[in-house]
Protein backbone atom coordinates (compact mmCIF):
# COMPACT_ATOMS: atom_id res chain seq x y z
CA UNK A 1 0.00 0.00 0.00
CA UNK A 2 1.94 3.10 -0.99
CA UNK A 3 0.88 5.91 1.86
CA UNK A 4 1.88 9.08 1.15
CA UNK A 5 3.11 11.06 4.75
CA UNK A 6 2.47 14.95 5.11
CA UNK A 7 4.52 15.97 8.01
CA UNK A 8 3.43 19.27 9.44
CA UNK A 9 5.67 21.06 11.77
CA UNK A 10 6.04 23.98 13.36
CA UNK A 11 8.55 25.49 10.77
CA UNK A 12 8.86 23.21 7.65
CA UNK A 13 6.28 20.89 5.45
CA UNK A 14 7.93 17.50 4.25
CA UNK A 15 6.02 14.89 1.91
CA UNK A 16 6.97 11.70 1.63
CA UNK A 17 5.50 8.16 -0.26
CA UNK A 18 6.12 5.43 1.44
CA UNK A 19 5.57 1.69 0.46
CA UNK A 20 5.30 -1.86 1.95
CA UNK A 21 8.30 -3.08 4.44
CA UNK A 22 9.39 1.25 4.97
CA UNK A 23 10.90 1.73 1.47
CA UNK A 24 10.98 5.26 0.45
CA UNK A 25 9.47 5.59 -3.21
CA UNK A 26 9.78 9.41 -3.02
CA UNK A 27 11.10 12.19 -1.26
CA UNK A 28 10.94 14.66 -3.81
CA UNK A 29 9.19 17.72 -2.35
CA UNK A 30 11.89 19.89 -0.12
CA UNK A 31 10.74 21.04 3.11
CA UNK A 32 8.49 24.10 2.26
CA UNK A 33 8.80 27.29 4.80
CA UNK A 34 5.32 27.15 6.07
CA UNK A 35 5.67 30.89 7.60
CA UNK A 36 3.10 31.60 4.84
CA UNK A 37 0.49 28.87 5.16
CA UNK A 38 -0.98 29.86 1.87
CA UNK A 39 1.71 29.43 -0.44
CA UNK A 40 2.71 26.42 1.88
CA UNK A 41 -0.65 24.85 1.01
CA UNK A 42 -0.66 26.08 -2.88
CA UNK A 43 2.51 24.68 -2.93
CA UNK A 44 1.61 21.13 -1.42
CA UNK A 45 -1.28 20.74 -4.02
CA UNK A 46 1.02 21.36 -6.45
CA UNK A 47 3.43 19.03 -5.55
CA UNK A 48 1.10 16.10 -4.84
CA UNK A 49 -0.41 16.62 -8.24
CA UNK A 50 3.05 16.11 -9.38
CA UNK A 51 3.83 13.22 -7.25
CA UNK A 52 0.46 11.33 -8.39
CA UNK A 53 1.28 11.89 -12.19
CA UNK A 54 4.54 9.85 -11.24
CA UNK A 55 3.12 7.13 -8.58
CA UNK A 56 0.57 5.44 -7.58
CA UNK A 57 -1.20 6.37 -4.11
CA UNK A 58 -3.29 4.74 -2.03
CA UNK A 59 -4.02 6.16 1.29
CA UNK A 60 -2.96 9.80 3.21
CA UNK A 61 -1.35 9.97 6.57
CA UNK A 62 -1.24 13.32 8.29
CA UNK A 63 0.93 14.39 11.51
CA UNK A 64 -1.32 16.13 13.36
CA UNK A 65 -0.17 17.74 16.83
CA UNK A 66 -3.10 17.75 19.17
CA UNK A 67 -5.67 14.69 19.54
CA UNK A 68 -6.96 16.07 22.95
CA UNK A 69 -8.80 13.85 25.44
CA UNK A 70 -11.24 12.14 22.80
CA UNK A 71 -8.39 11.47 19.46
CA UNK A 72 -6.21 9.12 21.89
CA UNK A 73 -5.17 6.62 18.31
CA UNK A 74 -4.99 7.24 14.21
CA UNK A 75 -8.59 8.66 12.99
CA UNK A 76 -10.05 8.52 9.54
CA UNK A 77 -10.66 11.89 8.77
CA UNK A 78 -13.89 13.24 8.10
CA UNK A 79 -15.91 16.40 8.88
CA UNK A 80 -16.76 15.77 12.09
CA UNK A 81 -12.78 15.16 12.96
CA UNK A 82 -11.85 18.00 11.52
CA UNK A 83 -14.05 20.03 13.45
CA UNK A 84 -12.62 18.65 16.61
CA UNK A 85 -9.11 19.43 15.40
CA UNK A 86 -10.00 22.82 14.71
CA UNK A 87 -11.34 23.01 18.45
CA UNK A 88 -7.80 22.12 19.44
CA UNK A 89 -5.93 24.87 17.87
CA UNK A 90 -5.32 27.30 21.01
CA UNK A 91 -3.74 24.55 22.92
CA UNK A 92 -1.22 24.00 19.91
CA UNK A 93 -0.69 27.81 18.03
CA UNK A 94 2.27 27.13 16.75
CA UNK A 95 0.84 23.95 15.07
CA UNK A 96 -2.70 23.07 15.25
CA UNK A 97 -3.80 25.27 12.26
CA UNK A 98 -0.43 24.32 9.87
CA UNK A 99 -1.37 20.95 10.21
CA UNK A 100 -5.48 21.51 9.31
CA UNK A 101 -4.98 23.48 6.77
CA UNK A 102 -2.29 20.45 5.17
CA UNK A 103 -5.06 18.10 6.00
CA UNK A 104 -7.68 20.59 3.96
CA UNK A 105 -4.96 20.78 1.03
CA UNK A 106 -4.23 17.23 0.41
CA UNK A 107 -7.81 16.08 0.61
CA UNK A 108 -8.80 18.80 -2.36
CA UNK A 109 -5.71 17.35 -4.39
CA UNK A 110 -6.51 13.47 -3.32
CA UNK A 111 -10.70 13.30 -2.93
CA UNK A 112 -10.98 10.03 -3.60
CA UNK A 113 -8.23 8.60 -1.28
CA UNK A 114 -8.77 7.61 2.87
CA UNK A 115 -6.83 10.22 4.41
CA UNK A 116 -6.05 9.48 8.14
CA UNK A 117 -4.85 12.02 11.22
CA UNK A 118 -1.97 10.42 13.25
CA UNK A 119 -1.49 12.57 16.71
CA UNK A 120 1.48 13.77 18.11
CA UNK A 121 -0.32 13.42 21.73
CA UNK A 122 -1.86 9.88 21.25
CA UNK A 123 1.26 8.06 22.29
CA UNK A 124 1.37 10.08 25.74
CA UNK A 125 -2.20 9.05 26.51
CA UNK A 126 -0.79 6.01 28.65
CA UNK A 127 0.21 8.95 31.19
CA UNK A 128 -0.38 7.84 34.38
CA UNK A 129 -2.81 9.89 36.61
CA UNK A 130 0.28 11.13 38.50
CA UNK A 131 2.16 12.37 35.61
CA UNK A 132 -0.04 13.67 33.55
CA UNK A 133 -2.72 15.71 36.49
CA UNK A 134 -1.95 19.11 37.91
CA UNK A 135 -2.58 20.25 40.78
CA UNK A 136 -5.30 22.78 39.99
CA UNK A 137 -8.62 23.49 41.92
CA UNK A 138 -11.14 20.64 40.89
CA UNK A 139 -13.60 23.17 39.50
CA UNK A 140 -11.59 23.98 36.82
CA UNK A 141 -10.01 20.03 36.37
CA UNK A 142 -13.98 19.44 35.97
CA UNK A 143 -15.26 22.16 33.20
CA UNK A 144 -11.69 22.35 31.42
CA UNK A 145 -9.21 19.52 29.76
CA UNK A 146 -6.53 20.80 31.84
CA UNK A 147 -4.19 17.55 31.70
CA UNK A 148 -0.66 17.32 30.46
CA UNK A 149 -1.08 15.81 26.76
CA UNK A 150 2.70 16.31 26.00
CA UNK A 151 4.11 15.98 22.24
CA UNK A 152 6.20 14.75 19.34
CA UNK A 153 4.88 11.47 20.06
CA UNK A 154 5.30 10.07 16.40
CA UNK A 155 8.85 10.27 16.82
CA UNK A 156 9.27 9.09 19.99
CA UNK A 157 7.01 6.17 19.52
CA UNK A 158 9.45 5.25 16.79
CA UNK A 159 12.85 5.65 18.46
CA UNK A 160 11.36 3.53 21.70
CA UNK A 161 10.89 0.71 19.28
CA UNK A 162 13.98 1.17 17.04
CA UNK A 163 16.27 1.33 19.81
CA UNK A 164 14.84 -1.86 21.25
CA UNK A 165 15.94 -3.52 17.10
CA UNK A 166 19.37 -1.70 17.47
CA UNK A 167 19.89 -3.41 20.79
CA UNK A 168 18.01 -6.69 19.98
CA UNK A 169 15.99 -6.74 22.92
CA UNK A 170 12.19 -6.83 23.42
CA UNK A 171 10.90 -3.22 24.25
CA UNK A 172 8.91 -4.52 27.13
CA UNK A 173 12.39 -4.93 28.85
CA UNK A 174 13.46 -1.50 28.35
CA UNK A 175 13.45 1.58 30.51
CA UNK A 176 14.44 4.33 27.40
CA UNK A 177 14.52 8.77 27.58
CA UNK A 178 14.02 9.62 24.45
CA UNK A 179 15.26 13.43 23.47
CA UNK A 180 13.61 14.80 20.61
CA UNK A 181 15.39 17.79 20.02
CA UNK A 182 14.66 19.90 17.11
CA UNK A 183 13.19 23.25 16.88
CA UNK A 184 10.50 21.89 19.47
CA UNK A 185 12.19 19.79 21.92
CA UNK A 186 10.44 17.49 24.87
CA UNK A 187 11.54 14.22 26.24
CA UNK A 188 9.69 11.06 27.00
CA UNK A 189 10.17 7.83 29.67
CA UNK A 190 9.28 5.40 28.14
CA UNK A 191 8.53 1.83 29.74
CA UNK A 192 8.12 -1.26 28.41
CA UNK A 193 7.04 0.57 24.93
CA UNK A 194 4.38 2.74 26.84
CA UNK A 195 4.90 6.83 27.82
CA UNK A 196 4.61 7.09 31.64
CA UNK A 197 6.34 10.51 31.45
CA UNK A 198 7.33 13.74 29.55
CA UNK A 199 8.63 17.27 29.49
CA UNK A 200 5.57 18.58 27.31
CA UNK A 201 1.94 19.36 29.31
CA UNK A 202 -0.93 21.21 28.12
CA UNK A 203 0.58 23.33 25.22
CA UNK A 204 3.94 21.87 24.00
CA UNK A 205 5.49 25.31 25.32
CA UNK A 206 6.28 23.36 28.41
CA UNK A 207 9.17 21.57 28.97
CA UNK A 208 12.56 22.32 27.36
CA UNK A 209 14.46 25.12 26.29
CA UNK A 210 13.52 25.15 22.44
CA UNK A 211 14.53 27.06 19.18
CA UNK A 212 11.64 30.09 20.40
CA UNK A 213 9.94 28.75 23.19
CA UNK A 214 10.69 29.72 26.63
CA UNK A 215 9.88 25.92 27.66
CA UNK A 216 8.91 26.17 31.48
CA UNK A 217 8.56 29.60 33.68
CA UNK A 218 7.20 30.19 36.91
CA UNK A 219 3.46 31.27 36.03
CA UNK A 220 3.78 33.68 38.44
CA UNK A 221 6.25 35.55 36.03
CA UNK A 222 3.50 35.22 33.49
CA UNK A 223 1.03 36.60 35.77
CA UNK A 224 3.72 39.29 37.06
CA UNK A 225 3.73 40.15 33.50
CA UNK A 226 0.61 40.99 32.77
CA UNK A 227 -0.58 43.01 36.32
CA UNK A 228 2.69 44.70 36.85
CA UNK A 229 4.73 45.18 33.50
CA UNK A 230 1.71 45.99 31.49
CA UNK A 231 1.83 43.13 28.81
CA UNK A 232 -1.27 42.22 27.30
CA UNK A 233 -2.01 38.33 26.96
CA UNK A 234 -1.58 38.44 23.32
CA UNK A 235 2.03 40.30 24.00
CA UNK A 236 2.89 37.58 26.40
CA UNK A 237 1.79 34.73 24.58
CA UNK A 238 3.90 35.60 21.58
CA UNK A 239 7.04 36.08 23.44
CA UNK A 240 6.99 32.68 24.73
CA UNK A 241 6.07 31.08 21.95
CA UNK A 242 8.09 33.40 19.49
CA UNK A 243 10.47 35.05 21.04
CA UNK A 244 12.14 33.29 23.65
CA UNK A 245 14.40 30.14 23.76
CA UNK A 246 17.38 30.01 21.74
CA UNK A 247 16.14 33.29 20.32
CA UNK A 248 15.71 35.02 23.17
CA UNK A 249 19.07 34.27 25.02
CA UNK A 250 21.46 34.46 21.85
CA UNK A 251 19.25 36.94 19.14
CA UNK A 252 19.34 33.14 16.80
CA UNK A 253 16.83 30.18 17.43
CA UNK A 254 19.80 27.74 15.17
CA UNK A 255 21.62 25.66 16.94
CA UNK A 256 24.20 25.42 14.87
CA UNK A 257 24.97 29.45 14.76
CA UNK A 258 24.62 29.23 18.52
CA UNK A 259 27.44 26.67 18.73
CA UNK A 260 29.53 27.86 16.53
CA UNK A 261 29.32 31.07 18.16
CA UNK A 262 29.64 29.21 21.15
CA UNK A 263 33.09 27.62 19.90
CA UNK A 264 34.51 31.66 19.18
CA UNK A 265 34.13 32.66 22.91
CA UNK A 266 31.19 34.71 22.36
CA UNK A 267 29.08 35.47 25.85
CA UNK A 268 25.97 35.20 24.92
CA UNK A 269 26.19 31.78 22.92
CA UNK A 270 27.97 30.40 26.03
CA UNK A 271 25.18 31.61 28.25
CA UNK A 272 22.70 30.46 26.14
CA UNK A 273 24.36 27.03 25.84
CA UNK A 274 24.85 26.75 29.10
CA UNK A 275 21.15 27.03 30.37
CA UNK A 276 19.93 24.73 26.94
CA UNK A 277 22.32 22.18 28.72
CA UNK A 278 21.13 22.97 32.23
CA UNK A 279 17.47 22.39 31.24
CA UNK A 280 17.96 19.09 29.07
CA UNK A 281 20.24 17.85 31.69
CA UNK A 282 17.59 18.23 34.39
CA UNK A 283 15.08 16.97 32.56
CA UNK A 284 16.55 13.30 31.81
CA UNK A 285 17.37 12.68 35.13
CA UNK A 286 13.92 13.15 35.97
CA UNK A 287 12.52 11.23 33.20
CA UNK A 288 14.99 8.39 34.68
CA UNK A 289 13.19 9.02 38.07
CA UNK A 290 9.93 8.60 36.80
CA UNK A 291 11.62 4.70 34.81
CA UNK A 292 13.30 3.94 38.49
CA UNK A 293 16.24 3.37 36.12
CA UNK A 294 17.33 3.72 32.86
CA UNK A 295 18.63 1.20 30.09
CA UNK A 296 18.58 3.23 27.06
CA UNK A 297 19.10 7.40 26.23
CA UNK A 298 18.00 8.09 22.48
CA UNK A 299 19.01 11.48 21.00
CA UNK A 300 16.65 12.01 17.57
CA UNK A 301 15.14 15.32 16.32
CA UNK A 302 17.84 17.56 13.68
CA UNK A 303 19.76 19.12 17.27
CA UNK A 304 19.65 15.16 18.45
CA UNK A 305 20.58 14.02 15.52
CA UNK A 306 23.55 16.44 14.30
CA UNK A 307 24.54 18.28 17.30
CA UNK A 308 27.56 16.10 18.97
CA UNK A 309 28.08 19.08 21.17
CA UNK A 310 24.69 19.01 22.38
CA UNK A 311 24.79 15.19 22.76
CA UNK A 312 28.37 15.16 24.96
CA UNK A 313 27.24 18.33 26.89
CA UNK A 314 23.50 16.88 28.13
CA UNK A 315 25.72 13.47 29.07
CA UNK A 316 28.41 15.72 30.90
CA UNK A 317 27.04 15.46 34.80
CA UNK A 318 25.36 12.61 34.41
CA UNK A 319 27.52 10.11 35.25
CA UNK A 320 25.87 9.00 38.23
CA UNK A 321 22.96 7.48 36.34
CA UNK A 322 25.65 5.23 34.46
CA UNK A 323 26.15 7.15 31.66
CA UNK A 324 29.34 6.84 29.77
CA UNK A 325 29.87 8.94 26.02
CA UNK A 326 32.20 7.32 23.65
CA UNK A 327 33.92 10.69 22.10
CA UNK A 328 35.16 9.07 18.64
CA UNK A 329 31.29 7.26 18.54
CA UNK A 330 30.09 10.61 19.38
CA UNK A 331 31.89 12.86 16.57
CA UNK A 332 31.30 10.26 13.90
CA UNK A 333 27.34 9.80 14.67
CA UNK A 334 27.10 13.15 13.22
CA UNK A 335 29.11 12.86 10.62
CA UNK A 336 27.09 9.70 8.92
CA UNK A 337 24.81 10.30 6.37
CA UNK A 338 21.40 9.65 7.01
CA UNK A 339 18.72 7.05 6.59
CA UNK A 340 17.99 3.96 9.34
CA UNK A 341 21.74 2.34 8.71
CA UNK A 342 23.15 5.77 10.09
CA UNK A 343 21.50 4.78 13.64
CA UNK A 344 24.00 3.97 15.80
CA UNK A 345 25.28 3.35 19.76
CA UNK A 346 27.46 6.10 21.44
CA UNK A 347 28.33 4.94 24.90
CA UNK A 348 31.62 3.08 25.96
CA UNK A 349 29.66 -0.27 26.49
CA UNK A 350 29.92 -0.46 30.60
CA UNK A 351 26.15 1.25 31.21
CA UNK A 352 23.06 2.46 29.60
CA UNK A 353 23.30 2.38 25.78
CA UNK A 354 22.79 6.08 24.44
CA UNK A 355 21.67 6.04 20.68
CA UNK A 356 21.95 8.19 17.85
CA UNK A 357 18.27 7.69 15.87
CA UNK A 358 17.54 9.28 12.85
CA UNK A 359 13.60 10.13 13.73
CA UNK A 360 11.25 8.44 11.17
CA UNK A 361 7.86 10.10 11.85
CA UNK A 362 6.89 9.07 8.07
CA UNK A 363 7.61 5.58 8.92
CA UNK A 364 5.48 5.85 12.02
CA UNK A 365 2.53 7.71 10.29
CA UNK A 366 2.17 5.25 7.90
CA UNK A 367 2.67 2.53 10.38
CA UNK A 368 -0.79 3.66 11.98
CA UNK A 369 -2.27 4.37 8.58
CA UNK A 370 -2.03 0.64 7.68
CA UNK A 371 -2.84 -0.30 10.90
CA UNK A 372 -6.26 1.89 10.75
CA UNK A 373 -7.24 0.58 7.12
CA UNK A 374 -6.59 -3.05 7.70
Amino acid sequence: MPILVVNSGSSSLKLRLVEGRDAVVSADLPAIDIDAATSATDALERAIGEMQARHEIEAVGHRIVHGGTELTAATAVDEDVLGRLRALSDLAPLHQQRCIAAVEAARRALPALPHVACFDTAFHATLPAAAATYALPAAWRARWPLRRFGFHGLSHAWAARRVAELLDRPIESLRTVTCHLGAGASLAAVAGGRSVDTTMGFTPLEGLVMATRSGSVDPGLVLWLQRHGGLAVSEVADGLEHGSGLLGLTGTADMRTVLASAQRGEREAVDGVAVYLHRLRSEIAAMTASLGGLDALVFTGGVGEHAAAIRSGAVDGLEFLGLALDADANGAATRATGGVAGDRRIDRGDGPAIVVIESREDLEIAGQVRSVLH
